[in-house]
């Protein structure tokens, strides 16, 4: 089930625990990818809010946004750059895109194979995917107060495994979102601390969102083709046998 594209507005541009969620999960994005210089980034779900260190120098950059959520026009006072799309059918050419991060769209997908699918599709030689989802261990996916408490939370096993099977190699992962998922002003006024802290002992802490970066793994061409062998590749020059007259 998604949720409305106004509920997840509100969430991280209106509320204070949103816009703390926000900092947290886009300082994540940028420590992983601290340079879109020249590339093609998107994002598919709700990733807008961690789309924007990269408005100035990427290519291009679109904000892909399901049909069963809705669509709102980002970012506030530029041109626009959002697009809505059917959840399996994106807008997109096949290969075109460098960076894809995905956030709100996996967990909640009534077909996340096919979406994976059209994720692999889109991306391009040496793409490479974020995938942020809840975390099946952490607070947030247990809390009805954030958009992270809807869908299906993953553990780090389950979404590598998952994300292997539609062509995808996990290469690293990051558990953020140590702060409790409070609107009560000690746990905002503390949010950088729990962050700092729970970084530091994220192995037995764990995060309320899981992220993991992906790359496109592209198969060898099967079938025949160049792989058969030719005998005598230069037979085609011999003369024919004279056949018999009849």
């Amino acid at each position: 089930m998604h949720l409305d594209v106004q509920d997840l507005r509100n969430f991280y541009y209106r509320s204070t625990l949103g816009r703390a969620a926000q900092k947290a999960v886009r300082d994540q994005v940028v420590e992983l990818w601290p340079d879109a210089k020249g590339q093609t980034v998107a994002g598919y779900g709700f990733a807008v809010p961690l789309l924007r260190p990269y408005l100035k120098e990427a290519r291009r950059v679109i904000g892909l946004m399901p049909a069963p959520q809705g669509v709102m026009p980002w970012p506030a006072g530029m041109q626009n750059v959002s697009v809505l799309c059917e959840e399996t059918l994106w807008p997109v050419e096949t290969g075109r895109v460098d960076r894809l991060v995905m956030m709100h769209g996996l967990e909640n997908c009534d077909r996340p194979g096919d979406l994976l699918t059209e994720a692999h599709r889109v991306l391009g030689p040496g793409g490479r995917a974020l995938f942020v989802v809840p975390h099946r261990s952490g607070m947030w996916s247990r809390s009805d107060s954030t958009p992270f408490g809807f869908g299906r939370p993953y553990s780090p096993g389950q979404l590598e495994a998952q994300l292997r099977h539609y062509g995808f190699m996990p290469e690293r992962h990051r558990t953020t979102l140590f702060q409790p998922p409070s609107h009560k002003r000690f746990w905002r006024k503390t949010g950088a601390m729990w962050e700092s802290f729970g970084r530091t002992v994220s192995p037995v802490l764990a995060g309320g969102i899981l992220m993991v970066e992906a790359s496109k793994r592209v198969h060898a061409p099967s079938g025949p083709g160049l792989r058969e062998k030719v005998r005598k590749p230069l037979g085609v020059l011999a003369p024919k046998p004279e056949t018999a007259p009849v």
